[in-house]
C-alpha cells in the first residue's frame, strides 16, 4: 500500500503498503503509510555497543532495536535464520536460480537468546560472506541483504529494512509535492512475485497507456523478475525529458506490449475535490501531512456553495500518517476516542478528537477491499460513532502499527510496534471492516468517479435519501 507506496519520514507507520491502488497486497510489504505524533528515532547504538564499524553499527542498531521494539516476543532464532537464508540467496543468485533459494554454503548458528551470543552469530555470518564470497558485492550491500533477511525472519510483511534511496522515495510521497519520474505506484505480487503498477492521473504513464494492475515485466529491455522494488523504481526514474521504455503485461488480456514514457515532473495530488449533484465528493489518496487540511477546505469550501452531504472516498487509499487520520476523523468526531494503540506490553495510547470539527452534514464514506491502515482507521472510528455510512466492500484489514527508526546508513528500519482497536475496541488485524452497505464493483481505478461507478451512484442516493428525511 497508497505503502501509498513510498511513505513519509515519521515515527511510527500503518499502512498498506500502501499505493494509491494499494490495490494489490504486495504493497503492504512495501508499505510505508505512516502513524505518529512522535519524531522518527535515530538511533546510533555505538556508545552502547562500542562498534566502530559502520557496517556492524546498522547490523547492531537493527538488531537492538527489534528485540525491543517488535510488538511480540522475538524469537532470535528466526533473525538468525532469516539472515542465514537472505545471505545464502545471495550467495547463491536464487534470483536467476530460484530452486537455490535459502539453500546454499551458510548453517543458522544456534540462538540462545542472549543478545550478545545471538548478535555474533548475526555478525559472524555477514564476516564469513564478506571474506569468502567478494562477488556477493560490496560490504554495505552484504549488510543490507543481512539486515533485510534477519527482518523477514519475523514473517511480518510490515516489519522491513528501509534503504536510503527507500527512505527519500518514502519522504518523497507522504510530503507530497513534485519530482522526476513516470508518475506510478508500483507493488509486488506476493504470489507471483510480478511488479504491478498504478498510475497517477495526470501524469506521464497514464497519458502513454500504463493502466492499473498492469504487471512492468523489463525496463529498458532489463528484466524486473526478483529485482526489488527499489532497483524497480531507480530504473524507472530519470531526468526530465528522457525516455523509458516499459514492457508491461497488461492486467486484461495478458497482452505484452513495449510502451514508451517521456520522463518528467511528478505531481502527486492528495486530494481531489469536486461539487456533483449537490453533494462535496472528496477522492483521498493517502493520509499525508497535508491531507486533512485538504479535506477541510474542501468540504468547508463546499459548504458555502450549499451541498447537501460530503462523500469522502478511502477506495485504494493504503493509509498513511496516523496523525492525518486521526485530523480527518476530527473533522467529523468533536470529542472522544478515534483510536487506541496497544503495545507488547499491553500500554494503551488513546488518541482524541483534536476539537477541530466542521458544521456537521450527512456523510458517506466508500470503501473496498484496498481501503487500508490509517483509512480503516478513520472508517472504523466513523463507523463505531454512528457519524458516517460506509459503503462498498470490506476493507483490508491492516490493524498494526509500525515505527520508523533511522540507521548510521541513512537507511531505516520499519518495525511493527503496536495493534490499534478502534474506539468500541474492534481489532481489524485480518478482519477489515464490514461497510454498511455492501455493494461489490470490480477495483480497476478507471472505474472510480465515472457513470459505471455503483458505489458511488449508491452514495449519492443514501445522501438524497437522507435529505428527504
Amino acid at each position: 500500500m497508497p505503502a501509498r507506496f513510498r511513505l513519509l519520514l515519521a515515527a511510527v507507520i500503518v499502512a498498506l503498503s500502501a499505493w494509491g491502488g494499494a490495490t494489490y497486497a504486495g504493497r503492504a510489504a512495501a508499505d510505508t503509510s505512516v502513524v505518529t505524533d512522535r519524531p522518527i528515532a535515530d538511533l546510533d547504538l555505538n556508545a552502547l555497543v562500542g562498534s566502530g564499524d559502520p557496517d556492524k553499527r546498522v547490523i547492531e542498531t537493527a538488531y537492538e532495536q527489534v528485540e525491543h521494539s517488535y510488538y511480540e516476543t522475538v524469537d532470535a532464532q528466526r533473525l538468525v535464520d532469516g539472515e542465514t537464508k537472505a545471505l545464502n540467496c545471495l550467495i547463491t543468485d536464487c534470483v536467476k536460480r530460484p530452486a537455490t533459494a535459502g539453500h546454499g554454503p551458510l548453517v543458522a548458528g544456534k540462538a540462545t537468546g542472549s543478545s550478545i551470543h545471538d548478535l555474533a552469530l548475526i555478525e559472524s555470518a555477514v564476516d564469513t560472506v564478506n571474506a569468502r564470497y567478494p562477488s556477493a558485492g560490496s560490504k554495505a550491500h552484504v549488510t543490507e541483504v543481512a539486515v533485510g533477511g534477519m527482518l523477514g525472519g519475523l514473517g511480518d510483511p510490515y516489519t522491513t529494512y528501509l534503504s536510503a534511496d527507500a527512505m527519500r522515495a518514502l519522504d518523497e510521497e507522504l510530503k507530497g509535492g513534485n519530482f522526476g519520474g513516470i508518475g506510478v505506484y508500483i507493488g509486488k505480487d506476493p504470489k507471483s512475485g510480478a511488479i504491478l503498477v498504478d498510475p497517477i492521473e495526470g501524469n506521464p504513464a497514464i497519458r502513454a497507456g500504463v493502466r492499473t494492475g498492469d504487471a512492468i515485466v523489463a525496463v529498458d529491455n532489463q528484466t524486473t523478475a526478483g529485482l526489488p522494488l527499489d532497483d524497480v523504481e531507480r530504473r524507472i526514474r530519470g531526468p526530465r525529458g528522457t525516455v523509458v521504455a516499459l514492457r508491461v503485461k497488461h492486467h486484461t488480456g495478458n497482452v505484452i506490449a513495449t510502451i514508451r514514457v517521456t520522463r518528467d515532473v511528478v505531481h502527486v495530488p492528495s486530494v481531489r475535490a469536486k461539487i456533483e449533484d449537490g453533494y462535496s465528493y472528496v477522492r483521498l489518496s493517502d493520509f499525508g501531512q497535508t491531507s486533512a487540511d485538504e479535506v477541510r477546505d474542501a468540504w468547508v469550501a463546499a459548504r458555502k456553495q450549499g451541498v447537501k452531504g460530503y462523500i469522502l472516498d478511502l477506495r485504494n487509499n493504503g493509509g498513511g500518517l496516523l496523525d492525518a487520520a486521526v485530523d480527518i476523523s476530527s473533522l467529523v468526531i468533536h470529542q472522544g476516542t478515534v483510536v487506541a494503540t496497544i503495545d507488547r506490553a499491553g500500554h494503551r495510547e488513546i488518541r482524541s478528537a483534536n476539537g477541530r470539527a466542521i458544521d456537521p452534514l450527512p456523510l458517506v464514506l466508500l470503501v473496498n477491499k484496498y481501503t487500508a491502515s490509517a483509512s480503516e482507521i478513520t472508517a472504523g472510528a466513523l463507523q463505531d460513532d454512528h457519524l458516517a455510512t460506509l459503503v462498498g466492500t470490506k476493507t483490508f484489514g491492516k490493524g498494526v502499527v509500525q515505527s520508523l527508526y533511522m540507521l548510521p546508513d541513512r537507511g531505516a528500519l520499519k518495525i511493527t510496534t503496536a495493534r490499534y482497536v478502534t474506539p468500541n475496541g474492534r481489532d481489524i488485524q485480518h478482519k477489515g471492516i464490514v461497510p454498511d452497505v455492501v455493494l461489490d464493483q470490480r477495483v480497476d481505478l478507471p472505474i472510480i468517479d465515472t457513470p459505471a461507478d455503483k458505489q458511488l451512484a449508491q452514495a449519492k442516493a443514501i445522501l438524497r435519501q437522507k435529505d428527504q428525511q
